[in-house]
């Protein structure tokens, strides 16, 4: 059964796959260049124009696998030997000009760079045009069109543009990595780095000296991920890799709720802190908006600061489906609860890195949270939790006006609003990728299916209350 939406994900899952053997089997060094060979061998290319490129691309894809440039603190990085078949974007002027007499492309152009040949069609100098879209905005067949790379028009936030050489360039200033550039390019030339090698070391580690424990802290999308296999086989295949147990992200997520909305009904106005790159959208493009982000940690961080507390000595990995957990994690305030974070195209790398068929393994039990809890993973789900824990903590005399924002463009409406003390609410629940955590950047398959597994999961969950769950906590 197909693993992956795209043979881009599957390309890149081989090269994790591969790094992670060769870490387990210690002789990681030795064999580091001789990976791309392994992926592609022989003579005969299958992607690129020559076998020579594509394992230069497959070579800078194994130092990504390896952490990639350590003096970049983005997450998110540029392979600029494989960004190189994208057209150079901007406004063009297609076939379906039908060389009309009005011109009126011609004369709306404030810069004179639309010319008119003998055969009245139009044509467009790039060396003037500084796409403003006027041109296209007049013409009457709609022939004038705005071409996009993938990248830039994946990113809604404007922090991709294309540098002198022609590559992709990403403003780290603006970049929040969400990740939506990285599945979105076609090529496979923006790409995330992985810590996948520090999670083996330190699960390779926990079994040699028994110092310490290593837990794996999955995010409730699971639930939608890895549709070739049952959930409880899933979680057994985690235990099969050295984790010593595996708590539920969402359990993280009925202390949010329960914390965040005692917070709500004390201030009257919050925004949301569960979605990273969210939280650093506000940071770099509404700092204004800042005391009004949720003082609770997310729910990440919040379950591996529950596990600290009770043993300091452990490890904590954070398994889910956001780059952006990749630079949250790295954040002052976070990383002293959690040690990595891997995405679950990792974690299937991880599995066939060691040869588990998760199929044949029996169920394990996954059962830490409530549904409010779970259906944190798609849009709307931290709305409905803070409503519920409202009710549950005596908060119903607050009215309750929550903004769903489900994306980052309608995130950024919200917060506009918001900054000019004109929002439609009082919590701003926001979203960066549409439709939620269930559509991350680091999901192994995407789509609306995915929000009916995820409250499919909440509703098995033994704990019907934020209250019972969080409860577990004192026992």
């Amino acid at each position: 059964m197909r693993k992956f939406d795209t043979k881009v994900q599957y390309l890149k899952y081989k090269v994790l796959r591969e790094v992670a053997r060769h870490a387990w089997n210690g002789d990681l060094l030795e064999h580091i260049t001789d990976i791309p060979k392994t992926i592609v061998p022989g003579k005969t290319p299958t992607m690129r124009c020559c076998v020579y490129k594509e394992r230069a691309i497959l070579a800078e894809r194994v130092k990504l696998a390896g952490g990639g440039d350590r003096s970049n603190p983005n997450v998110v990085e540029v392979i600029d030997i494989a960004c190189d078949d994208c057209p150079a974007g901007g406004y063009a002027v297609s076939d379906s000009c039908r060389g009309c007499l009005a011109h009126r492309c011609e004369d709306v152009c404030p810069r004179n760079a639309i010319t008119i040949d003998e055969h009245q069609k139009a044509h467009i100098d790039k060396s003037k045009c500084i796409n403003c879209g006027k041109c296209a905005q007049v013409c009457p067949y709609s022939a004038i069109i705005n071409h996009k790379r993938p990248c830039e028009n994946s990113c809604k936030i404007k922090a991709i543009s294309m540098s002198e050489s022609g590559s992709a360039h990403i403003d780290n200033d603006k970049c929040i990595s969400c990740g939506a550039c990285v599945y979105q390019c076609p090529f496979g030339a923006i790409s995330d780095k992985s810590y996948i090698l520090d999670v083996i070391d330190m699960i390779k580690n926990s079994e040699n000296n028994k110092k310490y424990k290593v837990y794996a802290v999955v995010a409730p999308s699971v639930s939608s991920q890895f549709v070739y296999a049952k959930l409880g086989q899933v979680i057994k295949g985690m235990k099969e890799l050295g984790f010593y147990h595996v708590v539920e992200a969402a359990l993280g997520a009925d202390m949010v709720a329960y914390s965040e909305c005692e917070e709500l009904y004390q201030k009257g106005f919050l925004t949301s802190s569960c979605c990273p790159a969210f939280v650093a959208y506000i940071e770099k493009q509404f700092p204004a908006m800042k005391p009004h982000i949720s003082h609770n940690l997310s729910p990440m961080a919040t379950i591996a600061k529950y596990l600290k507390e009770k043993d300091e000595n452990c490890k904590v990995i954070f398994i889910g489906p956001c780059t952006a957990k990749k630079a949250e994690f790295q954040k002052e305030a976070v990383r002293k609860y959690i040690d990595s974070v891997i995405t679950f195209e990792e974690l299937q790398a991880l599995f066939d890195s060691r040869d588990i068929d998760i199929m044949t393994l029996e169920e394990d039990v996954l059962d830490n949270a409530s549904y409010f809890g779970r259906i944190f993973a798609r849009s709307g789900g931290l709305s409905d939790a803070v409503k519920q824990g409202l009710a549950e903590r005596g908060f119903s005399d607050f009215d309750y006006k929550p903004i769903r924002c489900d994306g980052i463009e309608e995130c950024k409406i919200a917060l506009l609003k918001a900054s000019k003390n004109k929002a439609d609410g009082n919590f701003i629940e926001g979203m960066a990728c549409v439709g939620g955590c269930i559509n991350g950047a680091g999901c192994l398959t995407h789509g609306d299916k995915n929000k009916a597994d995820v409250d499919k999961y909440g509703m098995e969950a033994f704990e019907k209350t934020i209250s019972e769950a969080v409860a577990q906590l004192k026992i």
